[in-house]
């Protein structure tokens, strides 16, 4: 369900429970800014990045109330008190609204006190399809590019001016984007604008950077090639993208960076080696216990990737859980997450692996599950891969005194 903008929390990016105020003024949910505070330890606004004076919080009962009615069916279309004493203003018909936004473009342009209009503009935009379909008609991802471009690359940008990016940003987020959209994803594409959002990603608000990492998923399912990038951001993106992918407050914008890290090391092998440098592995195995099952398979994934150079490899063997998490996944959580997994202890196997590594193997119940495998009825690639690792290395399985009986059947 599509939640009114001002009813979601801007750090998880939903609906919000029990609305309360902070210092700066802005509203969160209280389970979300008290884990930011307390939890997390935090000493700035979530929203604004501004210092916190005190940590006073204040419930805001009138937005309660308004959500309240938004959810028993009043749907309140703006935030004054009583809809009924000051009625919100009708949507404008197709000829006034085109002019509308012809007129906010201008005036975006010409002012530097971009916000209002932005905001403006986004209210319009957040209408319906066909407002967006207009948006775009008329030029407007050009525009708000044009804006996050010029604010976030000059050298003296303040946090106004950091706001109207964020605020731009937010806009662009809700415009689809498809491989037909040629002309749009040709300006979102374009160097300085891929800079800047990856700036955003590093230093924006929380909702800022879910907005710039939505995009950066949405461009990479029309393959972007992010060589460009990449090569101009260096480790600095993925640490930022790694910091997203362990946000726990909001589970949409780790689940896509996990899509877009997927999508990079997939598309531009000489990237791995810049993630790892970030320190992928160490924080993917640290995530990997306690993750869902579609977060479990991402990191798998990723994990997979990464270990198909060596230096992959011996970052996870180098981590004292990580052939222990890995193991722990197969056949507890998923055919995709065991397939993953035993392809990774497969690039492992198949590289010389020293008999520390082997007996490792034993002991966190690796051997044990990939017999298991062998039990399967049928044929598979992942049954195949478990054979041929057995195959490799049962005999040296077979000196160790927690060696399985059983795999003797194998090992002829």
């Amino acid at each position: 369900m599509e939640y009114p903008q001002d009813f979601r929390c801007p750090i998880s990016m939903e609906l919000m429970k029990d609305p309360v105020i902070i210092s700066t003024g802005v509203t969160y949910d209280r389970k979300n800014i008290e884990k930011w505070f307390f939890t997390y330890k935090k000493k700035t606004c979530p929203a604004t990045m501004q210092p916190i004076q005190n940590y006073y919080i204040t419930p805001n009962h009138t937005l309660k109330r308004l959500i309240l009615a938004w959810q028993n069916g009043d749907n309140p279309h703006s935030l004054q008190p009583s809809p009924s004493s000051s009625p919100s203003r009708p949507p404008p018909r197709p000829s006034n609204r085109h002019e509308e936004i012809v007129s906010i473009f201008k005036t975006i342009e010409t002012t530097p006190f971009k916000l209002s209009s932005l905001k403006k503009l986004r209210s319009l935009v957040e209408l319906n399809d066909d407002v967006r379909d207009d948006f775009v008609r008329l030029g407007g991802v050009e525009v708000l590019v044009q804006v996050i471009v010029v604010e976030i690359l000059m050298e003296n940008s303040d946090f106004v001016a950091f706001r109207s990016c964020e605020e731009a940003l937010g806009i662009l987020h809700k415009i689809p984007i498809y491989e037909e959209s040629e002309y749009s994803v040709k300006i979102l594409s374009r160097p300085e604008c891929m800079k800047a959002m990856a700036i955003i990603l590093q230093r924006g608000s929380s909702e800022a950077r879910f907005y710039a990492i939505d995009l950066f998923r949405k461009l990479g399912k029309v393959e972007y090639d992010w060589s460009g990038l990449i090569q101009d951001q260096g480790i600095d993106f993925f640490k930022s993208l790694l910091e997203l992918v362990s946000d726990e407050l909001c589970k949409k914008a780790s689940s896509y960076a996990l899509e877009v890290l997927i999508d990079i090391l997939n598309a531009f092998k000489k990237s791995r080696i810049k993630a790892i440098q970030a320190g992928a592995i160490c924080m993917l195995v640290e995530l990997l216990p306690d993750s869902s099952r579609s977060k479990c398979e991402k990191i798998l994934i990723l994990i997979k990737l990464l270990c198909e150079c060596a230096d992959g490899r011996l970052a996870l063997l180098e981590h004292g859980l990580g052939l222990a998490a890995v193991s722990k996944k197969l056949l507890n959580v998923s055919d995709g997450a065991t397939k993953m997994g035993v392809k990774i202890l497969w690039l492992i196997c198949s590289c010389h692996p020293s008999e520390r590594v082997l007996e490792e193997m034993l002991i966190y119940g690796s051997v044990k599950k990939l017999l298991a495998l062998l039990h399967v009825n049928g044929t598979s690639s992942t049954k195949d891969k478990a054979l041929k690792m057995f195959k490799l290395h049962g005999n040296a399985w077979k000196r160790f005194p927690c060696f399985p009986s059983e795999l003797n059947d194998y090992l002829g």
